[in-house]
């Protein structure tokens, strides 16, 4: 069982962050010949970005809730992101072209993503009693105390301090 942290603690949120939502849905549960090679993919994609930190993955975090995947990925910049999607010399876009060709839309698998870009200061979390998890397994991690009590001071204090940067 992983460590625990038994205390409320934070990240810092001093830098940019591109949170990844990716999973798939497997809506024809016989067709295994289909849905099983788009897992395999997303199994060597992982191993070769854990590989491979210059590529801009952080961390991941992964939830089975059958028939359809969740894994939150914490990519370091979207451009990071972007050049790994269409790296032709990378897992991703020949696993890409061969899930177009074998499954298309028609209707056996789904793929999804979504996308978020977030700004230094606009994000926060915080962990009590609770293993390294989510972005606490890729960032630093402080006291929530003082300043970083709550969500909303959080948030409050880290914009701040970026507006006394930028003026």
């Amino acid at each position: 069982m992983a460590k625990l942290i038994k205390e409320r603690v934070t990240v810092a949120n001093e830098q940019e962050l591109v949170v990844f939502l990716i999973g798939m849905r497997v809506n024809n549960v016989w067709k295994v010949q289909k849905w099983v090679p788009v897992a395999a993919a997303m199994t060597r994609m992982l191993k070769e970005l854990k590989e491979h930190p210059e590529m801009g993955l952080l961390g991941i975090e992964t939830t089975l809730n059958f028939p359809t995947t969740l894994m939150v990925q914490y990519w370091r910049s979207f451009e990071d992101l972007a050049v790994y999607a269409g790296n032709r010399d990378a897992v991703h876009l020949p696993a890409w072209r061969e899930f177009n060709r074998q499954v298309g839309s028609n209707g056996d698998v789904g793929i999804w993503h979504e996308t978020y870009r977030i700004p230094a200061g606009h994000y926060e979390a915080v962990y009590n009693n609770m293993p390294k998890f989510g972005l606490g397994k890729v960032l630093p991690l402080i006291p929530a105390i003082g300043q970083r009590e709550s969500a909303r001071t959080r948030m409050a204090a880290k914009q701040k301090a970026l507006q006394g940067i930028q003026q």
